[in-house]
């Protein structure tokens, strides 16, 4: 059985900020976007500094591809409900931090937002969604295009390459088997750990990198107190979830049966259908 290695989100903390150590996050880089990714510095801003419990567990690099196109990317290892909303903000203040002043606006840094979600969200029965921005025709729904001069500009070729771009990877969703190279990291931050046969990019160093049992004691004790709060907050958020659901519930059906009250259904026939005592129908 494959060696149980340190969570992704401890590693983003702790251990990838290290340029010894980015190997690991340019494999993964590499395999997400389809280009050879070299990181050229790990960007400090306020988010990135080491906060104790930092619910934010993020890190902000700047990298280059196989194009020599600079770009600023942004990885996040969420549990929050509002990660539309945090996705967003978080963009959006990685511009605003790494935009030098006076720069002119066409100097904007391509930024990409990865995003490691561990909770389930919408309706997808995907486990990767990519998003870009585009703009469309309200009457002929073409896609409107960078003319020449505007691609010299902003050195592009569309205009979603000009604005951030988001990935979401929903480990959740994932089903354990490793179809692609891809499937390899995600089975890793799924399951933390790496099977004997995988060969991703990136994923050997990690192997050796991210290995439990090399923390000496006092790293472990800090890992391990980490492991538990995120046990106790998904607990708790869990907790919340089901009682908010059990309290809307009930109210669904104090509503039901007030309106069978007032539209003259016999107290009977609503104790029937909702479950409620005749008594308390009375009092509705």
């Amino acid at each position: 059985m494959p060696r149980k290695l340190i969570s992704f989100d401890w590693a983003i903390k702790k251990i990838l900020r290290s340029k010894a150590n980015f190997g690991i996050l340019e494999g993964f880089l590499s395999e997400l976007l389809f280009t050879e990714i070299r990181i050229l510095e790990v960007l400090e801003s306020e988010s990135n500094q080491d906060k104790g419990f930092d619910k934010y567990n993020r890190v902000d690099i700047k990298v280059i591809d196989a194009d020599q196109q600079i770009i600023i990317i942004e990885i996040q290892y969420l549990r929050e409900l509002d990660y539309l909303q945090r996705i967003l903000f978080a963009s959006a203040k990685t511009i605003s931090e790494h935009l030098t002043e006076g720069t002119a606006y066409a100097e904007v840094s391509k930024v990409i937002s990865v995003n490691i979600l561990y909770f389930d969200f919408g309706k997808g029965d995907d486990y990767i969604y990519h998003g870009t921005t585009n703009f469309i025709g309200m009457h002929n729904h073409s896609v409107l295009e960078l003319n020449e001069d505007q691609k010299k500009l902003y050195k592009a070729e569309k205009i979603a390459d000009i604005y951030p771009e988001y990935y979401l990877i929903e480990v959740k969703n994932f089903n354990d088997i490793a179809k692609d190279s891809l499937d390899e990291w995600i089975y890793f931050f799924k399951n933390e750990q790496i099977k004997e046969d995988f060969t991703a990019r990136g994923l050997r160093q990690a192997k050796e990198t991210l290995d439990v049992l090399k923390m000496n004691e006092q790293e472990r004790y800090a890992y391990e107190y980490h492991q538990e709060q995120l046990h106790y907050e998904a607990s708790m958020y869990e907790s919340s979830y089901i009682a908010a659901k059990l309290e809307g519930k009930a109210e669904g059906i104090l509503i039901t049966a007030k309106n069978m009250k007032q539209a003259g259904i016999p107290v009977a026939t609503i104790a029937q259908v909702t479950g409620l005592s005749i008594a308390q129908i009375e009092v509705l």
